[in-house]
């Protein structure tokens, strides 16, 4: 007789981090370039809809790829990570580390290291965000109401990527811990996935074929 599986551990929904801006600026720059270019194609003459159609396709997904495309989705087990020509995705076992110096940066255990796109730094924000804490700490200069002071709200004081990345080593240390204690208590169970990496054939191929017809339009003319 075969002992009962212990029941699976809930899996919570992913959360996911954009950069705002960036997807705004994508919006009106695929609709710049489908303006000019829809214009060019209907009302062109000669060669011009066919440059048109070249140039369409070689901007747009290169724009949807800078823009649209980042995003960083994590849960309790695993992380994400859609960059414009590529999508990592490896358990938080796998993390080293989480930095957001001049870029925002994943580290693994065996070394390598991955850029979040989707987790842009800025340093005005850093500076903006560094002024009110130095104007917080003379208006309190003893600190009077650390005790009683919401983590949240701090949180809100640090620019928007250190408050990712914070989020982020949050869920990390959380996974891990769980993992810990769920594979010391777990006689057997399914193995974590390993670091995976894919190339986003979605975005490379028409980016390419739109630059060879450019090139061979130029060429021929």
């Amino acid at each position: 007789m075969t002992s009962p599986k212990p029941p699976a551990e809930p899996v919570y929904a992913d959360r996911t981090f954009r950069s705002p801006a960036g997807m705004a600026g994508g919006v009106l720059l695929l609709l710049l370039i489908c303006w000019i270019g829809g214009d060019a194609m209907i009302r062109g003459n000669g060669r011009v809809p066919w440059l048109a159609l070249a140039g369409i396709l070689t901007s747009v997904p290169l724009v949807v790829a800078f823009t649209l495309r980042p995003v960083v989705s994590a849960n309790d087990r695993r992380i994400r990570i859609s960059n414009p020509f590529r999508t990592i995705t490896l358990p938080w076992t796998e993390v080293a580390d989480l930095r957001a110096g001049y870029s925002s940066e994943l580290f693994t255990e065996g070394g390598a290291k991955y850029q979040m796109w989707a987790v842009p730094v800025s340093l005005r924000q850093r500076k903006k965000a560094a002024r009110q804490q130095s104007r917080r700490s003379l208006d309190d200069p003893y600190d009077r109401t650390s005790v009683t002071a919401d983590v949240r709200d701090t949180k809100n004081r640090i620019a928007t990527a250190d408050r990712t990345m914070a989020d982020l080593r949050e869920l990390a240390e959380r996974a891990k811990a769980g993992a810990g204690g769920a594979g010391a208590a777990a006689d057997t169970g399914a193995a974590e996935p390993a670091v995976s990496v894919r190339w986003a054939f979605e975005v490379i191929v028409p980016a390419v074929v739109g630059a060879v017809l450019l090139v061979v339009l130029f060429a021929t003319g």
